[in-house]
């Protein structure tokens, strides 16, 4: 310990002791939870109380002697808290050690104390719970009364019953101590600005100690974050969140109806709020709860219209520099002079690689937004009658409305453990119950100018805009604000069509109006619009209503659609919806397609990676199901094994099937059912409608198996599922199909049985912060690849055609969307192996996420990803089986390139580079473009 010390300047013994020298009672503990022991130990003391606590610095080789010599003599009562749990043992690790070395000591007769000291062994901080000081007091208290063994704090165990109560109220104040929280939307810049303001501060203020933490929900950008900062005098002690603020901002309008935050500001405290309502009109705008809590705390309260500020001056969404301005006008942390002038100088330091007119927004914002801040005068009495949401109200399943309603919420830590399920599975479809509200402003349609080609519900990111058929008596009772429109391009008579948006599952992404065909001349009215709360208030709710009568309303009939047409998916209610996803991706609507195309048989294995994490999440999951109940089935295993977990799923579901027909065939010789096994085993399924037909004939099936009584009859039975065809796909991103996980998808590939593999390529690792990947084109900036990648992008396609037998296709839904259809059906109708590389737009490449489909359209055009299939069927013809789907190359490379940040910005850091990349990028395109013109026109 010595010698580390001299290494690092910090000094630890194997066991440091901190409290009453005459201490009673003590924790034994180790980690960052020892701090907050630390701070808590330190206010006990000062109030009487004969406390301590002995950090563990070296759990193993655990010193005995050292440690009871570390012990007051005076203790009476000793609480381990260790943060693990080990079921059948007699306790956790540091406990059973602790005991051990007093027994070794007591046995030895070198105990300083007469009487052996009682024990008890405690967990905290299970399943990343909160440590607090309100926490370490009542371990204290458990010490001091009952000496409860086995406890658990922090967690409310009403199962065992072995949990400790503590005061959720009990908070530790410090002289010179400021607490900041901000409520933000991932992306919205809100965690950026904050790592930035706590630098601005250091460097303004180096006197002060500063300490930030960051959390999120498990969402991608468009997500909940919550940033805890603190500033003070004196070394901060404190591992665990802000309860009780100094100030408290709220950067997104919507979650005042949502959050309770204002919970979590002090008497006397400062709350900012970013909102489309000025000083005048926010009062009434704001749930009567939300007013109680600004009333009874005598809050300074201030608002700002930050989302105007960062539109009119080029920032789109990220209102972050706007918050930042008037957080410091109105904390006082800094002079208002001296606050402009650091963050401007961290702007620069920021941004500067990002261009000089990213620098120069944001500095007209800050100028901007230190003049729009505003204070409330507001009454001593509420007014109005907005309130507070109840979660998932709609949800009639109680599990699903209170447990995972209050998780939704941020109350999930306070759930008692009786709350959850028993075997750990959680229920699907209940995105849908969310309605997260995050926009600002939603798309309008007007029927009149829409042509009805289903575009805008087919790029949906998350499913948002639906489109159905309604009878005029439908029409008739439809709510206040429900549009709909006669039939194009011929009317029908009795029959209208609607295009809905659900206003509270909207991103405010802009795809949809970007990719609309009739909202692209300024000169003319638009098919869709944007249509801002602020500018009617009333219409929020209003279009709650129609949504909620659109979900009503009957699904289009299967006969009635054709899934190969973009107007068909377009009626076609996608199982995929309301996903986590950053607004605008690229992903999801590829994974949206597929739902909608084979969702009710699909069987799907996850890659870890964004599509897992939007796929998998909690409290909600996006995969739905029809009204019928199916819809697909999906799971996660490793990063690496997505292939192989799904080529297990094929194998199985082959087998099964295969075991269904042999006894089948078993129980037809023995006169069971035969008619019905007959119908059964003579079904094809080469289409949907084939399929529907055949779950008839297994119903039929099943109806007569329940009249029979022999043994082979409910063998039958439990087997009547396998008869019914199943797609099993694999999806991923290109992190895990180039690199990770390439040996396991080309071990699959070179298999030939029937496995689909859709790789959604952002061509970076885009959950894990944007590595370079084997994906990643020349010149593109990325971790791993800050001076932009020198080497080419590995081909996969060409690697899975090299076998032959294998269905290859590589899309782009914003360039074609017939083509990416066209794939997705030929590859799930071909009987082996098939493969479709999907090129997905990304935050990560920083672009405009509403041009999102107009960028994967210039990625063909510029020649950077021609589009193709790979149709094995074909050469069993005696044809060309590749089909080259693409034009010749028409727009220029670097007019692609420069529109994104990951590689404009090495033209602004280096542009001689920039420029020797960009030349070898050209003659790349150019190469491959030649190779695949030449496979496409070569004689077969």
């Amino acid at each position: 310990m010595d010698k580390f010390a001299g290494l690092t300047g910090r000094s630890y013994r194997l066991f440091d002791y901190f409290g009453a020298k005459d201490a009673e009672r003590v924790i034994v503990i180790m980690g960052s939870g020892a701090e907050t022991c630390e701070e808590t130990v330190e206010y006990l003391e000062g109030k009487g109380e004969k406390v301590g606590v002995l950090k563990v610095r070296l759990y193993r080789p655990f010193d005995a002697a050292l440690f009871v010599k570390a012990l007051p003599e005076t203790v009476k009562a000793i609480a381990v808290l260790d943060r693990t749990k080990e079921p059948g043992s007699l306790g956790e690790p540091l406990y059973e050690d602790v005991v051990t070395a007093c027994g070794i000591v007591c046995q030895s007769g070198n105990a300083p104390w007469k009487d052996f000291p009682v024990i008890v062994n405690g967990r905290y901080g299970i399943g990343s719970k909160e440590f607090t000081p309100a926490m370490v007091k009542a371990v204290f208290d458990n010490l001091a009364g009952e000496r409860k063994h086995g406890f658990v704090v922090g967690i409310k165990d009403d199962v065992l019953g072995c949990s400790l109560d503590y005061d959720e109220n009990f908070n530790l104040s410090e002289e010179g101590m400021n607490e900041a929280m901000f409520y933000g939307l991932g992306s919205d810049g809100t965690v950026g600005a904050n790592k930035n303001s706590i630098k601005i501060i250091g460097d303004a203020k180096p006197e002060l100690n500063a300490q930030a933490y960051f959390s999120y929900d498990s969402k991608k950008s468009g997500g909940f974050t919550v940033s805890h900062l603190r500033f003070g005098k004196k070394a901060i002690r404190r591992p665990y969140l802000i309860t009780q603020a100094d100030f408290l901002a709220c950067h997104k309008f919507s979650y005042m109806e949502t959050f309770d935050m204002l919970a979590n500001v002090k008497e006397g405290g400062v709350f900012l709020l970013n909102s489309p309502f000025g000083a005048a009109e926010v009062w009434k705008q704001i749930p009567v709860e939300a007013q109680r809590r600004i009333i009874d705390k005598k809050l300074k309260f201030y608002v700002c219209n930050a989302a105007q500020i960062a539109r009119s001056t080029g920032m789109g969404n990220r209102i972050n520099t706007v918050m930042q301005a008037a957080y410091f006008k109105i904390s006082g942390v800094l002079a208002e002079a001296e606050a402009v002038k650091y963050m401007k100088k961290f702007i620069e330091k920021s941004y500067g690689k990002k261009g000089a007119d990213v620098v120069e927004s944001n500095y007209k914002t800050v100028d901007a937004a230190l003049e729009a801040v505003e204070e409330v005068k507001y009454p001593s009495s509420t007014e109005g009658n907005i309130h507070m949401k109840k979660p998932f109200d709609t949800a009639s399943d109680d599990w699903i409305r209170e447990t995972l309603g209050a998780m939704s919420v941020q109350e999930g830590d306070k759930l008692p453990v009786s709350r959850i399920p028993e075997d750990g599975t959680f229920p699907t479809a209940t995105t849908q119950y969310e309605k997260r509200a995050v926009a600002e402003r939603v798309p309008s349609w007007n029927p009149d100018v829409c042509i009805q080609c289903g575009t805008c519900s087919v790029v949906c990111s998350h499913a948002c805009i639906r489109m159905k058929n309604l009878t005029d008596g439908e029409l008739a009772k439809a709510p206040a604000g429900f549009k709909a429109a006669a039939v194009k391009p011929k009317p029908v008579d009795g029959k209208k069509v609607c295009l809905v948006i659900s206003a509270e599952d909207c991103m405010e992404c802009g795809v949809c109006i970007n990719s609309c065909p009739m909202s692209k001349d300024p000169s003319r009215p638009h098919a869709l619009s944007w249509k801002s709360y602020a500018d009617d208030a009333a219409y929020h709710e209003e279009q709650v209503k129609v949504w909620e009568y659109f979900q009503s309303l009957p699904e289009v009939p299967a006969g009635e659609i054709n899934l190969g047409t973009v107007k068909g998916l377009a009626f076609k209610r996608p199982l995929f919806e309301f996903s986590g996803a950053c607004g605008g991706c690229g992903e999801t609507p590829y994974v949206k397609i597929l739902s909608q195309l084979f969702g009710d048989r699909v069987v799907i294995a996850n890659a870890t990676g964004c599509s897992s994490i939007y796929g998998g999440n909690l409290p909600t999951t996006p995969y739905a199901k029809r009204n019928d109940g199916r819809g697909p089935a999906w799971s996660n295993s490793l990063f690496e094994d997505a292939a192989e977990f799904g080529l297990g799923m094929r194998l199985t579901s082959d087998k099964l099937a295969e075991h269904a027909r042999e006894v089948a065939a078993a129980a037809k010789a023995l006169g069971i059912a035969t008619a019905a096994i007959d119908k059964v085993l003579g079904a094809s399924q080469n289409n949907d409608n084939e399929i529907e037909a055949q779950r008839q004939n297994v119903e039929a099936l099943r109806a007569a198996l329940v009249k029979e009584t022999k043994p082979l009859a409910k063998q039958l039975l439990s087997l009547a599922d396998h008869f019914i065809k199943r797609s099993v796909w694999v999806l991923g991103g290109d992190g895990w199909a180039y690199d990770i996980g390439y040996g396991g998808l080309d071990h699959v590939l070179a298999s030939g049985r029937n496995v689909n593999i859709l790789v959604m390529d952002t061509e970076v690792y885009s959950n894990t912060g944007g590595q370079m990947s084997k994906a990643t084109p020349i010149g593109a900036i990325a971790k791993f690849a800050a001076a932009g990648k020198e080497n080419t992008k590995k081909d996969l396609g060409m690697m899975a055609m090299s076998y032959g037998y294998v269905y290859v296709a590589r899309v782009s839904m914003g360039a074609d969307i017939r083509q990416t259809i066209r794939a997705f059906r030929e590859a799930e109708a071909y009987p082996g192996t098939s493969i479709i590389i999907a090129y997905s737009h990304c935050i990560n490449h920083g672009i405009d996420m509403s041009k999102g489909m107009e960028q994967q359209k210039s990625a063909v055009s510029c020649g950077l990803w021609p589009l193709y299939r790979y149709d094995p069927v074909l050469k069993n013809e005696g044809k060309n089986p590749f089909q080259l789907d693409s034009k010749e190359p028409s727009t220029a490379l670097e007019d692609f390139m420069y529109k994104e940040v990951r590689f404009k910005s090495l033209k602004a850091a280096s542009a001689d580079r920039a420029d020797a990349l960009l030349a070898k990028a050209k003659a790349q395109v150019d190469r491959v473009w030649k190779e695949y013109k030449y496979l496409a026109e070569r004689p077969f």
